[in-house]
């Protein structure tokens, strides 16, 4: 039967910095984005293109510069609890039979989605009941009005702990004003009769710690030497087509694309020193509230998929260990363009109505 080790160690691979080599023919040295212009012509657009990045040349911090009224070692302290609370669900269910219900054609959700939510949602109404939620399952609960948001996906990559896949994790973020405060992820590493935990968490300002320890993206500064992580959502319409040309580009030009299908998971890996990047469209705040601030408390730099400022209500997301950031959006950046120009919609979504932001 599966352990729950929530205080265990479990090794971590820290990465090492590598020496710098020459740009592969696909990443040229005379690129713009080399030379810091981050302007390149994209095939698809058909001219020049210009992220939103090219005219700031800079990627705005996410995480939250205050924490009000509360400090943040006392908000991390009860977002771990929380996390740790519904990993201990998960645990207990992992090695049952699973009762799975469908949202859509073959988007599922588990008793396990639910439970672990409630005994999440307990710990932070005890502690905060005046805070408001954003949950997975149990959409917008609390008052309006407050400058905290939780933000909770109680079991991330549904489809694959159904399966008994290694690849998911329980993860809960807090927002003041709209900008990341602290966040935790437990991700359950092993398989099917030995299951563990790895917790990963972060308070802005403060770094990014794996079971304790600190942690940092790695030093890799060329595409070809790199790993990369991306993720498709459920319908299979033009964004989704345009990352499956995306994943083609980049298994090409680097040492693979993996995808793992749980996008909290796919961020603290990038935090971690052991892939380089990771990039989707479409994730919901729950996906990424946690994973954004864990990767840029280890050094790593986020954006939306155009290169632009990004927030947790954005319709994209580009996480990386900054050194890649540039190269990745020459690829990227067109493409997302080009989607803009069909008309696909990348305002914000999910945000409460009348939740109060800096961004």
């Amino acid at each position: 039967m599966g352990r729950c080790l929530l205080s265990s160690t479990v090794s971590t691979f820290l990465p090492c910095n590598l020496p710098k080599l020459a740009f592969p023919k696909s990443f040229s040295a005379n690129s713009a984005f080399s030379h810091h212009g981050f302007c390149s012509t994209g095939a698809k657009t058909g001219g020049a293109f210009c992220t939103k990045a090219a005219l700031s040349n800079v990627y705005s911090k996410i995480g939250a510069d205050s924490t009000g009224s509360i400090p943040s070692n006392e908000l991390l302290q009860v977002v771990e609890a929380a996390a740790k609370t519904g990993a201990q669900v998960v645990m207990d269910a992992v090695n049952k039979p699973r009762n799975v219900t469908y949202k859509g054609l073959t988007d599922l959700v588990t008793d396990t989605d639910k439970s672990s939510e409630v005994a999440i949602l307990e710990v932070v109404r005890k502690n905060f009941p005046d805070h408001l939620i954003l949950g997975e399952e149990g959409g917008i609960i609390g008052d309006s009005s407050s400058d905290y948001l939780w933000c909770i996906d109680p079991l991330d990559g549904t489809t694959n702990f159904a399966h008994g896949y290694p690849s998911f994790a329980v993860s809960v973020g807090v927002l003041f004003r709209g900008k990341p405060a602290a966040a935790t992820v437990v991700e359950f590493v092993g398989g099917p009769m030995c299951w563990n935990t790895r917790i990963f968490s972060a308070a802005a300002g403060k770094g990014a710690f794996a079971n304790g320890e600190k942690i940092h993206v790695s030093g890799t500064d060329k595409v070809e030497q790199s790993l990369l992580v991306t993720g498709f959502g459920y319908e299979h319409d033009d964004p989704w087509a345009t990352n499956m040309e995306l994943f083609k580009d980049f298994t090409d030009v680097s040492r693979g694309v993996r995808r793992l299908g749980a996008a909290a998971v796919d961020m603290c890996h990038v935090a971690l020193g052991i892939a380089e990047a990771y990039w989707e469209y479409r994730l919901k705040p729950w996906d990424m509230a946690a994973g954004v601030l864990i990767v840029e408390e280890a050094g790593g730099k986020v954006s939306c998929m155009d290169g632009g400022k990004f927030s947790v209500f954005d319709r994209s997301v580009l996480v990386s260990n900054g050194l890649l950031h540039a190269k990745l959006l020459e690829k990227i950046g067109p493409a997302t363009e080009n989607l803009k120009g069909k008309g696909i919609d990348f305002s914000v979504w999910f945000k409460p109505e009348n939740y109060h932001t800096e961004v």
